[in-house]
């Protein structure tokens, strides 16, 4: 598997589990989605914003790539159908961006600046890894949350969508 089909699969899973993630979090109605659960963005409505924030913001530092300005808390979503719909896109927005990565581009650097100012330079593979990393800590955290407002949340593990799928 060469890294650029290893990213094109991991962002087939993002979109798969943002899905299953996404119907268990509408199936709770709004008061449980907007609900404190103790969250380090506190609700699960908050926590999916910033997820997408992390994501807008990641892509952002390519070149090529619309360029957004967030805090790490921000809602740019306060409405849960306007954030699916924004979820989908972006999915979709990430394997475009994927496939249209040439592996030699894949194979060298990236220097960003972060919300901080600082500046980095990183192997592209490295940054990307961390994009999908990030994501799936923080859908962690919903699906736990999901969880403590009383309803079995959804298998989201890579495995499962790998067997699912056909590896």
């Amino acid at each position: 598997m060469t890294d650029k089909t290893y990213f094109a699969t991991l962002a087939a899973y993002n979109r798969w589990a943002n899905g299953r993630l996404y119907a268990a979090a509408e199936a709770l109605g709004e008061a449980a989605r907007t609900a404190n659960r103790q969250g380090f963005f506190g609700s699960i409505h908050n926590t999916l914003n910033h997820i997408m924030v992390g994501d807008r913001l990641w892509l952002s530092r390519f070149p090529g790539q619309p360029a957004y300005r967030y805090k790490l808390d921000d809602v740019p979503y306060p409405d849960f159908g306007e954030l699916k719909a924004a979820r989908v896109a972006q999915d979709e927005t990430i394997a475009a961006f994927l496939a249209a990565m040439t592996p030699e581009y894949l194979a060298g650097d990236l220097s960003y600046t972060n919300t901080r100012g600082e500046t980095f330079t990183m192997p592209v593979r490295l940054v990307l890894g961390h994009v999908f990393n990030h994501q799936t800590h923080h859908r962690g955290q919903v699906h736990h949350m999901i969880g403590m407002a009383g309803t079995e949340p959804p298998s989201i593990d890579l495995i499962y969508y790998l067997r699912e799928v056909g590896s």
